[in-house]
């Protein structure tokens, strides 16, 4: 049965968002656990307009990363009974005992309620090298107590990240890769720097300061440089069927876990969207949160997204997912443009 969508509509709203430059191209879609409308009005790269964009257009999805590697490697851990939300860091994980972070549990770090600091400037803080990083992030004072207060820090999917590699004795882009992209059949889902090949097909996002060339195949996050690509919280590059793949089994995962499955089903899934942040606000789930306006009792709408202009949204009440993936960053970092885009583009997926 076709999707009932207002398809002209959002075509229109996202083609709009090319006509005022707000991002040079888009490509779009709405789903379910079967159908799937897409749309890709613009180009890669308004100097070379002989590139449309493509449905396996290759995106630097920022902030997804917290989705596609973090959430989905730790319920993986968590199905597999080798990680507990509830227990302190400092009772199982010997690199935070005896400093602040120990007193942190997962489900805190998951929530945005760990207190942990909100700069995120990692390279001018404790150095150039990995394990220097590392070790600085992991032992640095909190803010304030934990489950105090709700605020955001891509420090926490950091964190989240070094902890699944302690756990699983990998490295983070390896468990993402063997855990969940491949079962799921993610073959163009991977953390960067990308090679030349696959460089080529990706959108372009922010001149790079040194060369003057638009990066391609390569995160603008300088953190994420200096960790050799693979931080929790960015570095990942996937294409619209991938990303549909994923949101499909989020809506209907398989209940046996067995061969071609991801190792975290419908429990983690249901475990992750719903309120986990009491009375606290900004409310949220686990690394997911509800779309402005909904909620439980309303449309139950959960959306996650990135500064380089991707968004995903789930709700499994309708049995509907929605992908937005722009390259905004090609014209600017002023994110309220493409949020009002973003709102109406969910409004009109979800109606």
């Amino acid at each position: 049965m076709a999707l009932d969508l207002d398809i002209d509509r959002i075509r229109r709203l996202v083609g709009e968002g090319v006509r005022d430059k707000v991002y040079p191209g888009a490509v779009w879609a709405v789903g379910d656990r079967s159908n799937m409308a897409i749309g890709t009005p613009g180009v890669l790269d308004p100097d070379r307009p002989d590139e449309p964009m493509r449905h396996d257009t290759v995106f630097d999805v920022a902030g997804l990363t917290e989705i596609l590697a973090v959430w989905s490697s730790v319920g993986c851990l968590v199905e597999d009974g080798r990680l507990h939300l509830d227990e302190h860091l400092g009772d199982f994980w010997s690199e935070v005992r005896g400093h602040p972070l120990g007193r942190v549990n997962t489900r805190h770090l998951l929530t945005h309620t760990a207190g942990l600091p909100l700069h995120t400037d990692l390279g001018n803080r404790y150095g150039t090298h990995p394990r220097d990083i590392r070790n600085g992030v992991l032992r640095e004072a909190v803010r304030r107590p934990p489950g105090e207060a709700v605020e955001y820090t891509d420090r926490a999917a950091l964190v989240l990240g070094y902890l699944a590699e302690d756990l699983s004795g990998q490295s983070l882009d390896t468990l993402a890769a063997t855990g969940v992209w491949q079962p799921l059949g993610m073959t163009r889902t991977c953390y960067g720097p990308l090679p030349d090949e696959a460089a080529a097909r990706c959108a372009p996002t922010e001149l790079d300061d040194i060369t003057g060339v638009r990066l391609r195949g390569t995160t603008p996050c300088p953190s994420a440089h200096l960790l050799g690509g693979v931080r929790g919280s960015s570095g990942v590059f996937s294409v619209l069927p991938d990303l549909a793949a994923f949101l499909r089994h989020l809506l209907q995962p398989k209940q046996d876990g067995g061969g071609g499955q991801p190792g975290f089903g419908p429990a983690w899934v249901q475990e992750s969207l719903r309120i986990r942040t009491g009375d606290l606000t900004p409310a949220g789930g686990l690394l997911w949160h509800p779309a402005p306006g909904t909620g439980p009792g309303t449309d139950d709408i959960w959306v996650h997204h990135g500064t380089t202009g991707a968004a995903a949204f789930l709700s499994p009440k309708q049995g509907r997912w929605a992908v937005l993936l722009t390259n905004e960053l090609y014209y600017a970092r002023d994110h309220g443009p493409l949020g009002h885009v973003r709102d109406a583009f969910r409004s009109l997926a979800f109606a």
